[in-house]
């Protein structure tokens, strides 16, 4: 079985605001010494796994730092236990987690919290569960056997693929069996600003102006994104499963190409799809093809969509001579109706 599964799309998004920087306007790098839009790959990951965790009930991990409040503390409160109590237990469980928050006389729960976000799969969501049913049980506090909650292949898709990192428990760690590239318009791109006004709908007919004025920032571009999945580490990861690392791949490639980021998608509806995506399967040296977008890419026709396939198709082409094909590839390309989806997601699930 060939290792690495590598995708790149290009998708073309008008004025939109998928993803904001600290003062909301979109996301930017510098490359090629210009300034190109920008969207996290934390911004991708997060809406491909809100995407199609629907498609994994049982299988789908939960990242919170409220994991022995709602699984635990609110359980045994439920069932009868007094407060007190329960605080007390429950911060034990908080503890096998993270570093627990300091106490806060205003919300005493907030110690039940730790400190930075982790990443739990559905087996030990079940499990902290399973111990506060036990606790009420025995009518008394978990010892330190009943707190070994963590588990070292947690049964969640999205971990296995996205990985996860515990500071206080390193030994705990998963290592992603997918990478994410923070995507770029393969042309220089500015954040603009959109000045908007909002009329009173209840003003008379005297009264003139509007009620309110603000600013919102947007920009547009065509984006390039790419993908590189280890089907071995994801392999290991979910235990073996060849069917449900196949069905991991084919959610996150189907979602790479049809679902973006959720953000200001009420202001400006920037929904959209890849026009292009190539599969590539080998053994080989994983590599971007960013470099075909150091300029912008210009054809005779001047038409930027297939003249960025062009691009891309002759960096790669270029690096077969070079490095050697060292890939299989298959292609959609919706701009000539040129192959299908189920087709791409077919070939990056062969001989799993």
């Amino acid at each position: 079985m060939k290792n690495f599964l590598q995708l790149h799309c290009l998708i073309a998004y008008g004025p939109a605001n998928l993803n904001r920087d600290d003062l909301g306007r979109p996301k930017t790098a510098t490359f090629g010494d210009t300034t190109r839009l920008r969207i996290s790959s934390q911004s991708l990951k997060r809406a491909w796994r809100e995407a199609f965790k629907g498609d994994f009930v049982g299988a789908h991990g939960v990242r919170t730092k409220r994991l022995a409040i709602n699984y635990f503390y609110d359980r045994v409160i439920a069932k009868g236990c007094d407060a007190k109590t329960a605080e007390s237990w429950a911060a034990k469980v908080a503890a096998q987690f993270g570093k627990p928050k300091k106490a806060d006389t205003k919300n005493p729960l907030q110690q039940l919290e730790v400190e930075t976000l982790v990443f739990v799969g559905p087996d030990e969501i079940a499990a902290v569960e399973a111990l506060a049913d036990e606790c009420m049980k025995q009518k008394a506090e978990p010892t330190a056997a009943q707190l070994k909650l963590l588990r070292a292949k947690p049964a969640a898709v999205d971990i296995a693929l996205f990985g996860r990192m515990l500071a206080d428990a390193p030994e705990f760690n998963v290592e992603a069996a997918a990478q994410v590239a923070h995507a770029i318009t393969i042309h220089p791109a500015e954040p603009e600003e959109d000045y908007f006004t909002a009329v009173d709908d209840l003003n008379r007919r005297d009264e003139s102006g509007s009620s309110h004025i603000g600013e919102s920032g947007f920009g547009a571009g065509v984006f390039y994104i790419y993908i590189c999945i280890s089907r071995d580490l994801l392999l290991e990861n979910l235990g073996g499963d060849k069917a449900l690392a196949a069905r991991a791949i084919r959610a996150l490639v189907s979602t790479a190409c049809t679902v973006a980021p959720t953000g200001k998608q009420n202001s400006f509806a920037s929904r959209s799809r890849a026009y292009f995506a190539q599969a590539e399967l080998g053994d080989a040296q994983p590599r971007q093809l960013t470099v075909a977008f150091l300029k912008t890419p210009r054809g005779n026709d001047g038409d930027l969509a297939r003249d960025a396939i062009k691009a891309l198709q002759g960096v790669q082409e270029g690096m077969d001579k070079v490095y050697g094909k060292g890939e299989d590839r298959r292609a959609m390309n919706a701009l000539e109706g040129e192959g299908t989806l189920d087709e791409l997601l077919a070939f990056a699930t062969s001989e799993l």
